[in-house]
């Protein structure tokens, strides 16, 4: 293993939770511990904290380096697609806070045998669980191409989608993580300046696939927004456009009224707010952390709080 996993924009992340007053905490992506750590620093003597992680290994790695915070730490291998019912199986409900940290660990960049990285050649892999049977050997590998170049469109954000999906259709079988790196750089090679890797969006693309990450952050903030106490506070930290609108547009349901379309004469949707919008303007990090951590200027902060009257 590598040097840690830096956490990003701790100090906000903190003052949205309002972690020095909270007793209950929920880390949906707890990862190494990075960001639990720091709220159990922070919050009081008496505060706990659940661990919420996909990964195994991630689990196993936070609570070693949480080891002298064990009396205050329970974790949980699972999803945050389901934070209702794992906060209320561990006795974490209602929660204080809740923290949603989306990015992908360092570690599993490092690692090549996880094969989420182009740098590192390893497998197509990219679970963040792998008793999970899907991987991306069989994205790759067995969709049709039509379908390909749909994920690398929508979820990769890629231009050249249709054009990397027809390459890697006609270099099949690919099986390592470099091989496909290379197919998407010939790709796109000379249609594209730019400062990052060409196959940098249809590995997003993929690695979104694979743990349906989308349809599980939908699912997880509901979850969350139902987890949460009075007074409670959601924090989520996104890193790409697509978690972002997400975050963004759910937030902004739960924090109205009623959701009839403006020419309705009378209310029928009988939608009430669970929450109150605590930053409307998006939280980024500054110029002296990205500079100590360049992985964290594409971080995104939104906070929400729970109402009482919900």
């Amino acid at each position: 293993m590598g040097a840690h996993h830096e956490p990003v924009m701790v100090k906000e992340a903190l003052e949205g939770l309002k972690a020095d007053q909270g007793r209950r905490f929920v880390d949906c992506t707890i990862g190494e511990g990075g960001h639990a750590g720091a709220i159990l620093d922070a919050a009081d003597s008496e505060a706990r904290l659940l661990g919420i992680d996909r990964d195994p290994e991630m689990l196993g790695l936070a609570t070693r380096r949480l080891s002298g915070h064990l009396d205050r730490l329970v974790v949980v291998h699972g999803s945050y697609a389901d934070v209702g019912a794992l906060t209320k199986g561990a006795g974490f409900f209602p929660a204080d806070g809740v923290l949603m940290d989306l990015g992908v660990s360092s570690l599993h960049l490092q690692e090549g045998d996880r094969g989420f990285s182009f740098d590192n050649d390893g497998p197509l892999d990219m679970r963040f669980d792998r008793s999970q049977r899907f991987d991306a050997k069989k994205i790759v590998n067995e969709y049709p191409e039509r379908r390909l170049a749909q994920i690398i469109r929508d979820y990769g954000e890629e231009r050249g989608a249709r054009r990397i999906a027809r390459a890697i259709a006609g270099s099949r079988p690919l099986t390592t993580t470099g091989e496909l790196a290379r197919v998407v750089a010939a790709a796109v090679r000379g249609r594209r300046r730019a400062r990052i890797h060409p196959a940098t969006r249809t590995f997003q693309a993929i690695r979104i696939a694979v743990n349906r990450e989308l349809e599980q952050l939908e699912r997880g903030l509901t979850e969350a927004v139902g987890a949460l106490g009075a007074g409670g506070r959601l924090v989520v930290i996104a890193y790409h456009s697509l978690e972002d609108r997400l975050v963004k547009a759910a937030m902004r349901t739960e924090s109205t009224d009623c959701l009839c379309p403006p020419e309705a004469m009378a209310c029928v949707c009988g939608h009430i707010a669970r929450l109150r919008l605590v930053n409307r303007r998006v939280l980024k990090p500054s110029s002296e952390e990205t500079s100590a951590n360049p992985r964290s200027r594409s971080a995104r902060i939104r906070v929400a709080e729970r109402l009482a009257t919900a």
